[in-house]
């Protein structure tokens, strides 16, 4: 029988608090409050914390230990950054309704924040951490900026981990993570020729219409045989309705599982730039992969088997799935590091204003967490 861990009166009142803090990676103030929270949380176990500021635009980044280590038993990531723009959480703030919790983050990634906390305070307590070294890692740059300024830290501390996990949310179905889709961006800006569209038209070379066959061509690269899919999500040009544009540009995401898929977008990209459809304009790429993909290595296999076998052993339900959005996961994954993703508890929603969490899965989610790594610890 698991003792109790999860105090839930308390931990909803801390998730309000974070939820209703406007957290989102260009501003770095609010994932600071966030950082200073946590900070406070996990100074009062007694551990060591040590700040890090990777950038002036991203707020800061905490590195979390049990113990001083050259090698840790598990490390733990979770993100304190957000999608949402500033006034989200006054627009949307924190609140509770037939059986779940809404607002900005609530389940990406902020309920996961607390659950670790929670389980390595639970496991802590039952002396069950004495001979463990446990390291924590959270970032304030994972959301839209894909980890950019943090992930060569958080790598190094993978590679010097046994097993990863990743607090990321359970899928709405209370699945597990094992594999994720590659992301790669790209930002395209075509220039043309500006000109009056009534008295100088034909002098004009409109960058509209040229990058229109981009966004044609882009979209058409999908390959859904290889569950590879390109998505043109933002598209802007021109000044004025009687000007001929003179400039345009586009945003492309790409998600894919095989590398070979990436070099063959990159390679329509080329041809569209080498031959331009509209004479006298030129296009400028720029970006590549930001995420490589999460694939399940023998040992993340041999690991799940054993979570498993764990879910069986204290009754929670949840199967594997894969997942085409990003994680940190994805670089100690490629690192060659066993990596579990999804361990947060269950909701779904996230990144809209219907982003929720299911209050029901806090509980058996963080005593899953705890079990998972009691585990690997005395193993």
């Amino acid at each position: 029988m698991l003792m109790e861990i999860v105090d839930i009166k308390r931990y909803l009142r801390q998730l309000e608090y974070l939820v209703n803090i406007d957290s989102v990676s260009s501003e770095p103030d609010g994932a600071g409050k966030i950082a200073a929270f946590m900070r406070e949380r996990y100074e009062d176990l007694g551990w060591k914390i040590t700040e890090k500021k990777f950038f002036d635009s991203i707020g800061p980044c905490l590195h979390i230990v049990n113990h001083p280590a050259e090698r840790y038993d598990v490390l733990i990531l979770a993100h304190m950054d957000t999608v949402f723009p500033l006034g989200t959480a006054k627009k949307c703030p924190f609140s509770k309704r037939d059986g779940r919790a809404m607002g900005p983050g609530v389940i990406d990634c902020k309920a996961g924040l607390l659950s670790g906390l929670y389980v390595l305070s639970a496991l802590q307590s039952e002396q069950l951490l004495n001979n463990a070294n446990i390291c924590v890692f959270l970032n304030s740059d994972h959301e839209g900026i894909s980890s950019r300024y943090s992930k060569a830290y958080s790598v190094s501390l993978a590679k010097k981990s046994r097993c990863v996990l990743v607090l990321e949310a359970g899928r709405a179905n209370g699945d597990l993570v094992n594999q994720r889709k590659g992301i790669a961006r790209y930002h395209i800006a075509i220039k043309g020729k500006s000109a009056h569209a009534g008295i100088d038209y034909t002098s004009g070379r409109s960058a509209i219409e040229e990058i229109a066959r981009w966004i044609l061509a882009l979209q058409e690269a999908t390959d859904l045989t290889r569950e590879t899919t390109v998505n043109v999500g933002t598209v802007s040009g021109g000044t004025s309705i009687s000007a001929v544009p003179g400039e345009a540009h586009a945003a492309v995401d790409v998600r894919y599982y095989e590398h070979e898929e990436v070099a063959r977008i990159e390679a329509v990209m080329r041809k569209l730039q080498e031959m331009p459809r509209v004479e006298g304009t030129t296009a400028k790429v720029e970006g590549g992969i930001t995420r490589p993909p999460m694939i399940p290595s023998a040992e993340t296999k041999k690991l799940c088997r054993t979570i498993d076998q764990i879910g069986r052993e204290i009754g929670v339900s949840f199967g594997w799935m894969a997942s085409g959005g990003g994680s940190d996961g994805s670089f100690s994954a490629a690192a060659g590091i066993p990596t579990i993703d999804a361990l947060g508890p269950v909701g779904g929603g996230a990144h809209s204003e219907a982003e929720y969490l299911e209050l029901a899965s806090i509980e058996p989610r963080c005593q899953l967490l705890h079990e998972v790594i009691r585990h690997i610890v005395q193993h």
